[in-house]
């Protein structure tokens, strides 16, 4: 039998998680219980208030991810604007930093499971590290901070990545669930509930699979990049030196600087360097540490680009300035509101 895991967290979209749920109770139906469906949390049985007015929805158990099978992971119902505590980014990253991160984990390293994402589900994923390199799909608004993780997105309704099939916007939930029936149980399955619903799935579920268009073909560079800059990890490093013998920038030194997200601070060290006119920089972040990508220096402004793993796995984009011994400016990552950036020079770097 084909169990089916559909989690639910605090703050879930109602429809991300009971569409799929409708249609895998009609394909266990049809099919004489072939499958079982489950509504599961990292935490075990409870009721979880879901983001639509707090609406609960009983869970019946704790989430397996060892058991073989299908998990089903939903997005976010909040607030679009704004970055207080009840709207979307600050709901998904507050799921990622749960339990569930980690038995996702050991789940996607299982070859007889399928972890499966509506919605703003991928991004929970995503913001816990999970899915960088692969490709996945997000609701519309989300799509640039999906790449910001590492992710390769691709806009279609389903994308088919083998072991992970993600879904874009809310009402995609029913056709991810019909893909799955398609996949696990067969087409007459699907054809029987689509008919059953009088709904027919929409678009063609992407998998990487055939010949390659001319304008998939154009990404490839752009994509190359994004993969090495999810790779930007490194062992510790020695402190950069500056051989020249004097500042060569305002910026050059170390730095203890704080990130303030919407979803929690960061204390990050920068050690930067300039020598003839190039800029150099790594940011450690706990035990890692991370080099600079494409660092310019604009007069008073320092740009650059950089992963950094906590309270959520995000390649951001740099933007600051000095006065003295202080760094200010902000941090960006896609759509996410700026993060304020604030720091002091602990050093010179000679």
């Amino acid at each position: 039998m084909l169990t089916v895991q559909i989690v639910l967290f605090d703050g879930f979209d109602l429809l991300d998680a009971l569409a799929p749920y409708e249609v895998f109770c009609a394909a266990a139906m049809m099919s004489n219980d072939a499958l079982e469906v489950k509504l599961v949390t990292a935490e075990g049985a409870r009721a979880v208030a879901s983001g639509t007015q707090g609406l609960p929805i009983e869970a019946g158990g704790k989430l397996d991810p060892n058991r073989a099978g299908i998990i089903l992971v939903p997005g976010a119902a909040g607030d679009v604007e704004g970055d207080g505590p009840d709207s979307v980014p600050a709901i998904l990253a507050r799921t990622a930093n749960t339990e569930l991160t980690g038995m996702i984990r050991e789940a996607l390293g299982r070859k007889d499971i399928i972890v499966s994402t509506v919605c703003g589900g991928s991004l929970v994923l995503a913001m816990g590290g999970l899915l960088e390199g692969r490709r996945a799909v997000t609701h519309h608004l989300g799509m640039d901070v999906l790449g910001a993780t590492g992710v390769l997105p691709v806009k279609a309704r389903v994308v088919d990545d083998g072991n992970l099939v993600s879904g874009g916007g809310v009402t995609s939930g029913l056709d991810v669930a019909l893909h799955l029936v398609e996949r696990e149980l067969g087409p007459r399955i699907a054809h029987a509930i689509e008919e059953l619903f009088e709904y027919e799935r929409r678009g063609i579920a992407w998998r990487a699979q055939g010949m390659v268009p001319n304008s998939e073909k154009t990404e490839t560079d752009k994509e190359s990049n994004l993969v090495l800059s999810t790779k930007a990890i490194n062992p510790p490093s020695p402190p950069l030196q500056n051989t020249s013998g004097h500042i060569e920038s305002v910026f050059d030194g170390d730095w203890e600087v704080t990130i303030a997200t919407p979803v929690g601070k960061m204390d990050v060290k920068l050690s930067i360097a300039t020598s003839h006119g190039e800029v150099h920089g790594t940011a450690t972040q706990g035990d890692e540490t991370v080099k600079f990508m494409n660092p310019v220096i604009q007069g008073n402004k320092l740009t650059w680009s950089q992963q950094v793993t906590k309270p959520m796995r995000l390649n951001l984009k740099f933007d600051v300035t000095v006065d003295g011994d202080e760094l200010h400016g902000t941090a960006k990552a896609g759509v996410l509101p700026a993060s304020r950036v604030a720091g002091k020079r602990l050093k010179s770097t000679f």
